[in-house]
């Protein structure tokens, strides 16, 4: 089958309540502003959103993030799709991320893969947004329901917000105390343009007397949501602003249907080592700072499922990964 059009692929995932925000067309639209092209097949009842970005000698890389179904194995039709799309385009293999987790992953048991490095990150921590607030908040470390209260008794506020360019700033500051890349402001300005007015995402700011301390980008595709970006400058930071922003995004994510909110990276370590850092102090360099913050709002530690690539052109991958690799 052809490709389909944007409208299309939007009635589509409109209809797949569980389908990944990295699957959802405004997505596809985000990253085409950005160095890749979103192509959306279908083959019967299954369908896939892929992004390609061109490299010399009209050869491309392909991306799958988050596939709805399984593409190969059983949906052979889709596969099949998939495939023709990725030849006619040069590309010189297929990452695909499963749109699962670790523990269900059976992808390894099919030929013709190579193990992948992930572009999203591969272990995070998700939360229950399912009881009450009262029983949200008893799920979470007591440290950290404290601090959620403290923000608010210290006189700490959060609203949605709108300006980016002092989300910009504030996520550069971040990105540079804690050593993690950002994007640019015009980035951050084209992922507003395209989610909030569905209702898809939410920017909110943690504020006191009217001072912008900390804020965050929240995104939700049926029942599930994400915490994407954050940010917080180097001010009032013993109000403790950015828990009550991460509270505020979940109460956020559950009035819109969100059963889970997923926090979106921590350290690629087994949740052994996780746990014996998370209650030290040795380790506070990079996301070991960020997992300490947060484990505390409770939720379970998962691994997504391992990143494969589907390899078209052996001799160029060999010369991609070995020119990419760090």
């Amino acid at each position: 089958m052809p490709e389909i059009l944007l409208t299309d692929w939007n009635d589509i995932i409109e209809k797949k309540p569980h389908a990944h925000i990295l699957q959802s067309g405004a997505w596809g639209e985000l990253k085409s502003s950005f160095g890749w092209e979103a192509v959306r097949v279908k083959a019967g009842e299954h369908s896939a959103q892929i992004l390609f970005r061109k490299l010399p000698l009209g050869y491309t890389i392909a991306y799958l993030p988050k596939p709805i179904p399984k593409i190969f194995g059983e949906n052979t039709a889709l596969g099949d799709e998939v495939d023709r799309i990725c030849l006619e385009r040069k590309a010189i293999f297929l990452k695909v991320e499963p749109d699962t987790w670790e523990e269900k992953d059976d992808h390894l048991s099919l030929t013709g893969w190579q193990i992948g490095d992930p572009i999203q990150p591969p272990r995070t921590i998700v939360v229950d947004l399912r009881g009450t607030e009262d029983e949200i908040l008893a799920r979470m470390k007591q440290k950290t329901r404290y601090n959620i209260r403290l923000a608010g008794r210290k006189g700490v506020t959060v609203r949605a917000w709108d300006d980016i360019d002092a989300f910009n700033e504030m996520i550069q500051i971040t990105g540079g105390r804690d050593g993690f890349g950002v994007h640019t402001r015009e980035y951050y300005q084209r992922a507003y343009d395209l989610f909030h007015p569905g209702g898809s995402a939410e920017l909110l700011v943690a504020e006191y007397e009217g001072k912008p301390l900390a804020a965050v980008m929240v995104f939700i595709s049926g029942n599930r949501s994400w915490y994407m970006y954050g940010a917080s400058n180097n001010q009032e930071r013993n109000r403790m602003p950015t828990y009550l922003i991460q509270w505020e995004a979940m109460r956020w994510a559950k009035e819109h249907g969100a059963e889970e909110y997923d926090l979106w990276g921590v350290p690629d370590r087994d949740e052994e080592t996780l746990e014996k850092h998370f209650t030290g102090t040795q380790r506070n360099e990079g996301l070991w700072g960020v997992y300490r913050f947060k484990r505390g709002f409770g939720g379970e530690v998962k691994r997504a499922a391992q990143a494969l690539d589907r390899v078209y052109k052996p001799f160029l991958y060999t010369l991609y990964r070995t020119a990419t690799k760090k």
